[in-house]
Parts: C-alpha cells; structure tokens; sequence
C-alpha cells in the first residue's frame, strides 16, 4: 500500500506559519515507524513537480524535467494508437489573462466546458495542427492528445507549474518550439472570435482563449502500460487549496487527511502490512516505507519522536 501525496507543504509565508500550529498525530506516528529513503531533491522552478517525478519513479518511467511522457502513456492504453508509437503531447484548452506586465494562465482545465463544446473546438483547430504535422485526437472534453514529432525531446511544463502563474518563464525554449509557439497564436487568433466563446460569455463562462502542451515525449520501449505496477494512491485533497494559497482551509484538509488515509495507512501498518509514504512540496519528495526495524528505531518508538513538521518544512 503506497500513498502519495502532492502539495503536502509549501515553502510559501503563509505555509510555513500553518505548519508551525499544525497537529497531524497518525502522520507523526506512522513517520516513527517507517524508514526514511533518499529525497528527490528538486527546486520550485523545475518543470516536472515533486508529485509527478514521484509518481513517474513508481510506474519504473525515466525522469528527464519536463520530458515525462504522460500523453504517450495515455495514448499508450489505446491499442489503436499504441501501434503509432512516437512523441506524443497533451493539447489543453486554457484561460490566459493578460496584464500591463504579464501573462497569468487562469483556468485549467476549462470548468463549464460541455462536450459539444470541446468537440466544436477539435474540429476547428485539427487543420491548424494537421498543418504543423500534428495529429489530434479527442479525447476527455477539454484535453486532447497530439501526435507529432515535434515534440520528441521538446520540455514542457506541468499545468500544476504553470496555474496562476506568469507563463514567461515556463514558455516551451527548446529548438522546435518555434513552430509551436506560433501554432499557439494562431490558435489564440481563432478563439478570440470563435462563436462558442460569444455563447460562453452569455451564459456567464469564462472564454476559452489559448491551450496547453504539457507531457511531451516518447514512451520508452520496455514502458507497457498495460501491464505496469499498481501505481501509488495519489491524495489530491490539498492541490487546490495550495494552487489558491488558502493555507487556513489547505490545514483544515491536511487534518482531516491524517485522521483517514493517513490513519488507513497505520493501520496497515500496525497489522504487519509493507506500506509506503511519499510527501511532496513544491521542490523535493521524500518517501518513507517499512523495513525491519533495528533496536534503536524500536526503542525511539517508545519516547515518542519530533512532530511531522520539520520533514514537511524541507520539502
């Protein structure tokens, strides 16, 4: 039993004064009793986040930032477009908000977006792409995959990088993108007077006005994703509220997470189970997992050990 969880701290002010009155018991128990393994060390600007290197380490993926191929694995659970083989990316539709000074992505994925509307939206953009080489295919409203090889070795940030951030420094830079950063505004172009837009904004939706690549690369050869291990159960109930930096509500979640999966997880523990732990922030993962306990980590169990806050502050 493996759980993994993303946004478990933050090195921002308002975290880190959280984390100072933060009571998480079943988090300081289970820590105790399991073995601390070598961190990812990583920083905040690394395009690939703490949780998707973890995750990409446990489905046996290498991890090259930016280039985890999420989309040829995707596309890889799909007979007919695993025998495409390649360099494949995730194409998400996505609210820029432009100001005096920079450019903020807003809304991803889009919300209120219907499937009529994400099919209306492919079948205007298709020709754009097929142009470049591309070939989309549809997917889940409002995400869409893409096949080209353009984006073989073409680095790409992680949406959880880029939401309500200045997209200047997470823009693609490799020698391709070129022609991918003009697609882009040729794509910003067509929305701007797309008619679904005037109807969104009727009904009092947000517009869709540009997308996104993201999970660009090739899936190595010995990569099957049929038959890779069970991933770890990833927690995704402090991602929003650490996206929106509400560190009041990201706490209240951060306890009621620790009084269930956390204590599902030493229970399990407790009867015997192997179990596994990952944290992630927002540079480096740590994991924890059970090994045999020497003599010294078994008399540490009975004086108690430091409360769980001084491993989530160096993540």
């Amino acid at each position: 039993m493996h759980l993994l969880i993303p946004y478990a701290a933050s090195h921002a002010e308002g975290c880190q004064a959280a984390l100072a009155t933060l009571k998480l018991p079943n988090l300081q128990k289970l820590l105790s009793r399991l073995s601390a393994q070598t961190p990812d060390v990583g920083d905040e600007l690394s395009w690939s986040p703490p949780h998707e290197r973890a995750m990409a380490r446990a489905l046996g993926l290498t991890v090259t930032d930016g280039q985890i191929p999420w989309a040829a694995l995707q596309a890889g659970k799909h007979p007919e477009l695993a025998r495409l083989g390649g360099a494949w990316a995730f194409v998400t539709l996505c609210r820029w908000q432009a100001s005096m000074h920079e450019v903020t992505l807003r809304q991803l994925p889009m919300r209120e977006l219907s499937a009529a509307e994400s099919d209306g939206l492919f079948a205007t953009m298709q020709p754009f792409f097929a142009e470049d080489g591309i070939t989309l295919y549809a997917g889940e409203p409002g995400r869409w995959l893409a096949h080209g090889a353009v984006f073989d070795g073409l680095p790409s940030a992680s949406p959880d990088r880029v939401l309500g951030r200045n997209l200047t420094h997470w823009m693609p830079t490799a020698a391709q993108a070129g022609s991918l950063i003009r697609l882009m505004s040729e794509v910003q172009m067509l929305l701007y007077t797309h008619p679904l837009n005037d109807a969104r904004a009727q009904r009092g939706a947000l517009p869709v006005n540009a997308i996104w690549l993201s999970g660009t690369g090739t899936l190595p050869a010995m990569a099957d994703p049929v038959r890779h291990p069970l991933p770890p159960s990833v927690v995704a109930t402090l991602r929003e509220t650490a996206l929106q930096e509400d560190w009041a509500t990201w706490a209240s979640a951060w306890q009621t997470l620790d009084a269930t999966q956390v204590r599902q997880l030493l229970d399990a523990q407790t009867r015997g189970e192997a179990v596994q732990l990952t944290l992630c922030g927002e540079r480096h993962a740590q994991t924890w997992l059970t090994q045999p306990q020497a003599l010294m980590q078994k008399i540490k169990h009975l004086f108690g050990s430091a409360p769980p806050q001084s491993k989530l502050e160096q993540l």
